[in-house]
């Protein structure tokens, strides 16, 4: 993997594409690390430019809109204006030396500001492009976010404490969650349930996700 942090500017390759892992720093329930939508993100960039030698990865941007979390103690979160502002001049300076921008989200809370930079940007004739990791299963800190951090890192697991929170579908706890934010709908931060989960299921999860992720990049790089 080629990262951007680790170059001097004389080895900064020309022609790459720029993959910039974009996460969050908010709750997981009360077992998974704040940083676990960061830690996919990040993930799933270093996945990408092991396969393709044309991906510098940029680092970690760990801050987004997570205003739905913010009545757990630990989110820190700079709303969707701001984020849609750093991703905008983001990619402007990016593109003086990158011909595309890749931007990887793992927190689905960022699409509204992603949608919104790369609207500006393309608008001015820059190759961008965003992608969001999608999976069947509970929304956030359940089985599949605590599978995948069981497989990226066990050791930031506290299993002990994992426990079911709002298990209905999401499309029923929007209009309570949209009114009060999570924790009106799950006292504990969980919108599903984590039991079962494994760091085996995790990476059958996360394989998936970068073959996603891949094939997704190879259709934006031949297109027109």
């Amino acid at each position: 993997m080629t990262a951007l942090g680790d170059l001097a500017w004389p080895s900064v390759p020309a022609n790459r594409i720029l993959a910039l892992p974009l996460g969050s720093t908010e709750q997981h329930g009360p077992h998974l690390p704040l940083s676990t939508d960061a830690d996919v993100a990040a993930a799933l960039c270093a996945a990408l430019a092991s396969v393709r030698s044309d991906v510098v990865v940029a680092p970690l941007l760990p801050y987004g809109a997570s205003g739905e979390h913010q009545d757990f103690p630990g989110t820190v979160s700079i709303g969707t204006e701001a984020l849609t502002h750093v991703l905008v001049e983001l990619g402007r300076s990016a593109s003086a030396t990158f011909p595309r921008l890749l931007v990887v989200s793992g927190h689905g809370g960022n699409l509204a500001a992603v949608r919104a930079a790369l609207a500006t940007l393309t608008a001015e004739s820059r190759d961008v492009m965003a992608w969001f990791p999608r999976w069947d299963g509970d929304a956030h800190a359940g089985f599949v976010e605590t599978s995948l951090q069981l497989h990226l890192d066990a050791s930031r697991v506290s299993l002990e404490a994992a426990a079911a929170g709002a298990v209905e579908p999401l499309s029923e706890l929007m209009p309570a969650l949209r009114a009060g934010g999570v924790r009106a709908v799950s006292p504990n931060g969980v919108l599903g349930d984590p039991a079962g989960a494994t760091a085996q299921g995790g990476r059958t999860i996360f394989d998936g996700l970068v073959a996603d992720l891949v094939t997704a990049v190879a259709a934006w790089v031949s297109g027109p």
